[in-house]
């Protein structure tokens, strides 16, 4: 069994600085796809895809794979 931590949909959204819906556009999209709970099928983000996108975008890298996915919008996050 996996020690990855899921988050809800409206977790992620708040971690991310966006709203569920631009969530749920960008799984639909392929942008930042999601998971899903196997006994409910909601969507649940693990923690390590998060960090991800949070990482490529304080990075600055050109044209990452993140800010591929994201279109120039603007994310902020929660400070731990």
């Amino acid at each position: 069994m996996s020690d990855e931590i899921y988050f809800s949909i409206k977790e992620a959204a708040e971690i991310l600085g966006v709203t569920p819906l631009t969530l749920r556009n960008w799984d639909k999209s392929g942008k930042f796809p999601a998971n899903r709970h196997p006994m409910n099928n909601y969507r649940v983000y693990k923690r390590s895809a998060l960090v991800k996108i949070i990482e490529d975008i304080e990075t600055n890298t050109s044209k990452s794979n993140a800010e591929k996915r994201i279109r120039k919008l603007s994310i902020k996050h929660l400070q731990d």
